[in-house]
């Protein structure tokens, strides 16, 4: 294991790297430029010896030793400054051997022509020339010396620049290796993970802050991929759910498309049990039905039992076996191997081994059984027990529905039996019995031999049939009449046409008003009141003129009015109370009242008044909003 090294350590460590290389070869330059600046001045002052030889030479022919003091002094103090440099200026003489002797060749030289001068001895001119040679060859070694220097100067320069050149180069690769490459190689792993590739990964072998970056993002790969397979594992197990659910809706659907068409229970338990037996993938199905006191169970319709085990299973008493349980414990129960042997054993020797038996209820009331037989051993899930119950409950719901059904339709038809009978004990009941006593006082006057009053009472007994007649075709016409759901005015036109045709009496319609239509159902109930007070009319008033009144606003207001013999209300009841009786009932199946006004030779006013619809109309239509 490496040990960890920082991308900025490394950084520092190659700058730093270079900068003590930039400061060393900077250091060598000035320390060789030092070198030459002292050589140059160390050549100026050598070169000032010469002239301070000859200037020795010139006074010391010209004058007195005194004046050659101050010179010599000078002389001594340039080759001493020569010997020691000076570093304030800078001045020194870049040493070498040669430089050595050439200097204590100078100063020997100096020494004796020193002496010679001081003691006032004249010294030739050659001499002074041998000592001005000597300094000049001073001079040529420090040169020497100072070319050296200078040629040392050049190759330092020209080493830093090719030092600046690899140094650039070398910080350039240094920074592709360090970070232009971990990046390149970071920005393919994303670049590979943009386009789906969850198994790209990173490797870089640098132990630094990139190696962490590839460990980082080689992890997110590692757990994008992951997640990706989950993900894909969900989507698919999501899908797999959708269908289900997408199938078990369907299945609703058809069972509540068939429990609506259904016309018969046969026909609803034969379609429910090739239903119900497609959904659960079942062997065999049996749809049973049982009675409200649950002491047996009826078998409606069967697919896939053997002909014996559905024979056995057309009327199970409750409990007898696994199939029609009591309705205080009924449940939807899973019945497999010898559990379903131990029952009746009926199930078993036909060759299944699972039973699933699921009771159809409707408001904690068992109407039934679905049992559903599988030949292998089938363990059903929760959604599928629910799905099956539903299914149950909508059979439930068709079943209640035909019972509605045709508790509805009896209902119509005892209604309508009454409705009949009402019509013929109020017509011809009335005169079958008038003609029962006329026929009884006719066989009297003929037991007497009395001819008048056989003769009265035979055509009291002609005009009774010809009134029952009348009644029976007034009936048939009074049944025969239809109604508009919109207008109740064509069906008020007919009768009143049919009433002049039967008595030649003329009517005056009046219709006042427009309002909201009446319902198909009391449009039926005030035709038949109207055609109850016009028969009453007919049979009782006497009448020459007959007005029927119509005002449809603010309610619904209908008004016979005649202008006959009347009656006295507060008289015994007669048949004219019978017919206002049936009136008012009639009036009363639809909220409505039915009023009388009439007197003796003054007419009869009949009138009937259906509830006020304008309050009621908002109330009921927000009602049927709200259940909506």
């Amino acid at each position: 294991m490496r040990p960890r090294q920082t991308l900025a350590f490394k950084l520092v460590a190659t700058g730093a790297s270079f900068l003590l290389v930039a400061l060393a070869s900077i250091a060598l330059t000035l320390w060789v430029t030092w070198q030459l600046e002292g050589g140059a001045a160390a050549v100026n002052e050598a070169g000032r010896l010469r002239m301070m030889s000859y200037r020795l030479a010139l006074r010391a022919d010209s004058g007195t030793t005194q004046a050659l003091a101050t010179p010599v002094q000078q002389m001594d103090a340039t080759l001493d400054l020569l010997r020691s440099g000076d570093p304030s200026r800078p001045l020194f003489i870049p040493w070498s051997e040669e430089a050595h002797a050439a200097y204590e060749d100078v100063r020997q030289a100096w020494s004796a022509l020193r002496g010679r001068w001081l003691a006032g001895a004249q010294v030739p001119i050659p001499d002074v020339d041998d000592l001005v040679e000597r300094v000049d060859h001073f001079v040529s070694t420090i040169e020497q010396r100072m070319s050296y220097w200078t040629a040392l100067l050049r190759g330092v320069q020209m080493a830093m620049v090719v030092l600046a050149v690899t140094s650039a180069v070398l910080l350039l690769y240094a920074s592709h290796l360090m970070v232009l490459d971990p990046l390149r190689r970071l920005g393919d792993g994303l670049a590979a993970i943009h386009a789906g590739d969850f198994g790209a990964r990173v490797e870089i072998d640098a132990a630094d802050e990139f190696r962490q970056l590839a460990t980082g993002f080689n992890t997110m790969a590692e757990r994008l991929a992951t997640l990706y397979r989950d993900l894909e594992h969900k989507v698919e197990e999501k899908t797999a759910r959708l269908e289900v659910e997408h199938a078990r809706l369907r299945s609703l659907y058809e069972v509540s498309e068939l429990v609506a068409r259904a016309d018969t229970l046969d026909e609803l338990a034969r379609d429910f049990a090739g239903h119900v037996r497609r959904v659960a993938g079942a062997d065999a199905v049996a749809v049973r039905w049982s009675d409200e006191s649950n002491r047996r169970y009826l078998l409606l319709a069967q697919q896939g039992l053997p002909p014996t085990l559905a024979a056995q299973g057309r009327c199970l008493p409750t409990g007898n076996c696994h199939c029609g349980q009591p309705a205080a414990t009924a449940q939807t129960r899973v019945v497999m191997g010898q559990a379903l042997a131990d029952g009746a054993g009926h199930c078993s020797r036909a060759g299944f081994e699972t039973l699933l038996t699921v009771p159809v209820r409707l408001h904690q009331r068992v109407l039934g059984e679905v049992d559903l037989f599988f030949r292998g051993a089938h363990v059903a899930d929760a959604d599928e027990h629910a799905l099956i119950e539903t299914l149950a409950g909508h059979l439930a719901g068709g079943i209640e529905s035909l019972r509605v059904a045709a508790a509805e339709r009896e209902t119509a038809v005892a209604a309508e039996r009454t409705l009949i009978a009402q019509e013929l004990h109020d017509s011809i009941a009335q005169s079958l019995a008038f003609l029962k006593i006329q026929v009884g006082l006719l066989r009297e006057a003929l037991r007497r031999g009395d001819m008048a009053a056989t003769q009265a009472t035979l055509g009291e007994i002609d005009t009774g049939v010809r009134e029952s007649y009348g009644d029976v075709r007034e009936l048939l016409l009074h049944f025969r009449t239809r109604t508009n759901s919109e207008d109740i005015e064509p069906a008020l036109r007919s009768t009143v046409q049919k009433f002049e045709h039967q008595t030649g009496l003329p009517v005056r319609l009046d219709i006042q008003g427009h309002g909201l239509p009446l319902p198909a159902d009391q449009q039926v109930q005030v035709l038949h009141v109207l055609q109850e007070a016009l028969s009453n009319v007919r049979k009782h008033a006497g009448a020459s003129e007959v007005r029927l009144t119509v005002r449809q606003t603010p309610q619904w207001r209908f008004e016979v009015a005649d202008d006959g013999r009347g009656f006295d209300p507060s008289a015994q009841p007669g048949e004219s109370h019978v017919g206002l009786r049936i009136m008012q009932e009639r009036a009363a199946g639809i909220g409505a009242e039915v009023s009388v006004k009439s007197s003796l030779g003054g007419g009869t006013v009949v009138t009937l008044c259906l509830p006020d619809r304008t309050e009621k109309e908002p109330h009921e239509h927000a009602h049927s909003l709200a259940g909506r």
